[in-house]
């Protein structure tokens, strides 16, 4: 059953493999981020392939260019039915490092990008009585280790937004779901936002041993959002078979 299914981040890696198999599997896509050229590019990807898509240039720290998003969607289809938080940042470091601009970053993307995602998407999905959020965390948020403790926080913070967030829903009885999607090692972007060139490099060599491609995170997704509806699949960890 076809579904309009947002995601932000959706210009590369997790995101864009998710948004390119749900379309394919005949879901209305509406995509999110910082990117337009990207964005054009998959929309175009999608729509050649006879899918369905749009889109609307996204920062995620900003709470009114969520909303723009959001109603992006009711525009263009009148409903959401899944929103997946996925935009993330992962700039490492140690502490003594003092890179506290990284620091404010991971806290405005991965965390304040979540929370406005739920801003703006839980009040449409409570008056449809029906919805559901996918936010991406990480194996790094079960644990953590030397030059990770601000992105390992943040999270963390995501887990316990989205318990929360499922609590209160079924609290609620509002039908809404949540998902929480912890990946290990993929093979996407993100190391690339690390700013300390000692920890790139590693992390670097470390992902071109392990890493996996982030279409498998996107099967794992696309089964989560095609449960029935009264079942609430609410975490995965999905990481490389390699990864210790």
């Amino acid at each position: 059953m076809s579904k309009v299914i947002v995601i932000t981040g959706a210009s590369s890696g997790i995101g864009q493999a998710t948004a390119e198999l749900l379309a394919r599997q005949g879901n209305k896509m509406v995509l999110g981020a910082r990117r337009e050229s990207c964005l054009q590019e998959i929309v175009k990807k999608i729509k050649d392939a006879n899918g369905e898509a749009t889109y609307a240039v996204t920062d995620v720290t900003d709470l009114a260019s969520v909303k723009k998003l959001a109603q992006t969607a009711m525009d263009q289809y009148g409903k959401i039915a899944v929103w997946m938080n996925n935009a993330g940042v992962m700039p490492q470091s140690t502490f003594i490092e003092g890179r506290v601009e990284d620091w404010n970053r991971m806290i405005d993307v991965n965390l304040r990008g979540v929370l406005n995602g739920i801003a703006a998407a839980l009040p449409i999905m409570r008056k449809q009585a029906s919805g559901h959020f996918i936010n991406t965390s990480s194996v790094a948020g079960h644990a953590t280790h030397p030059g990770g403790g601000v992105y390992s926080a943040t999270k963390a913070g995501v887990l316990m937004i989205s318990e929360a967030l499922r609590q209160e829903e079924a609290q609620a009885q509002s039908n809404v779901r949540v998902t929480v999607v912890s990946p290990g090692a993929i093979n996407t972007e993100l190391v690339n936002s690390i700013t300390d060139p000692n920890v790139k490099k590693g992390t670097a060599q470390y992902y071109d041993q392990v890493a996996i491609s982030p279409d498998q995170i996107a099967k794992s997704i696309a089964f989560a959002i095609n449960a029935p509806e009264s079942a609430s699949i609410n975490e995965i960890v999905i990481r490389p078979s390699k990864q210790a």
